[in-house]
């Protein structure tokens, strides 16, 4: 048995139980499952903003800004070669 089949098969069984489903009606219990499943995402964000924090304190240029920059430079040859284009008889 796969590991994700095991762990399908144990939540359901520990769903079904009385135990956890009163756990499951407190309020309290709720808003703290709710707040670790939010953890990760605060913490991504966090560093993200430390990283780029970082980057504009020592001068350096984030991946975003290079990836906008690019972009940039991009659509301007694209331009320059249009008008070249439209420029030759």
């Amino acid at each position: 048995m796969k590991l994700t089949e095991k762990l399908k098969t144990e939540g359901l069984k520990l769903a079904m139980s009385p135990n956890v489903a009163k756990l499951m009606q407190d309020e309290r219990f709720m808003k703290l499952v709710i707040a670790a499943m939010s953890v990760p995402g605060k913490v991504a964000t966090f560093t993200t903003e430390q990283k780029e924090a970082f980057a504009k304190g020592m001068g350096l240029a984030t991946a975003d800004e290079v990836r906008d920059l690019r972009r940039a430079v991009t659509a301007l040859e694209e331009t320059v070669a249009r008008l070249k284009r439209a420029a030759q008889p």
